[in-house]
């Protein structure tokens, strides 16, 4: 009888988009930025790090359903006024989040591949590595599965490691279509009027206990949801 083989656990490889994964993502980009660019936008900004000219890279937190135009906000307010700036953003480590991390490529976005569910942690070294770069990162703290407009811990825990103060971000469109997913996505109309609030930094200290955490990620959700308008 053969001994049976030892049970080993190797890390997660991300899966990477195939040639309709790419041609999609090319796609996206090209709707995303074609549709950009009839918007009537306004800003925003209670943070007093970007106008300044103050090079301090932050964590951006947008809800999942906001995702359609999070790069392109980073490009028209943050690098307009800082062209140096860099941003890695997290995205799922799946199969759609192969054809995703090719859309961030197109917009010169760093990927970093891992959830919740997958990769996590591989993931969070990554992210603490590109902010020790002095990258901006980019987190959905809601997703990818929900709950909407829930707050999860990791980026709080990402802001303790980084010590990067977390940026609240999120926009309103005055038309919008929304899909029947968990989230509700929004995806701009064209012509439409997009209102950006980047509402005030959130703060981790390095040295914060599991219910300073706590209470932290409940002023962060607190915080999203007084910028968020869904009407």
């Amino acid at each position: 009888m053969s001994k049976p083989r030892p049970l080993t656990s190797g890390p997660v490889i991300p899966h990477q988009a195939k040639w309709h994964g790419r041609l999609a993502a090319w796609l996206i980009w090209f709707l995303a930025s074609s549709v950009a660019a009839t918007l009537r936008w306004s800003w925003r900004d209670e943070t007093n790090l970007f106008e300044n000219g103050g090079k301090e890279p932050v964590i951006f937190c947008l809800w999942h359903n906001r995702l359609a135009l999070s790069l392109i906000l980073f490009r028209r307010y943050v690098q307009s006024r800082q062209p140096q700036r860099k941003l890695a953003a997290l995205v799922s480590a799946s199969r759609d989040g192969g054809m995703l991390a090719r859309v961030l490529e197109l917009f010169d976005v760093e990927p970093v591949r891992g959830s919740s569910s997958r990769r996590g942690s591989q993931a969070l070294r990554e992210l603490v590595s590109a902010g020790g770069r002095g990258r901006d990162l980019a987190i959905t703290p809601d997703g990818p599965r929900g709950p909407c407009y829930v707050v999860q811990e990791g980026i709080v825990s990402l802001a303790q490691l980084t010590g990067m103060a977390i940026v609240p971000a999120s926009f309103r469109l005055s038309w919008k279509w929304r899909l029947k997913s968990w989230d509700r996505f929004q995806v701009p109309v064209p012509f439409a009027r997009c209102e950006v609030h980047l509402g005030p930094p959130v703060r981790v200290p390095s040295e914060t206990s599991a219910e300073e955490r706590e209470r932290l990620r409940g002023e962060l959700e607190a915080r999203m949801k007084a910028i968020t308008r869904d009407e």
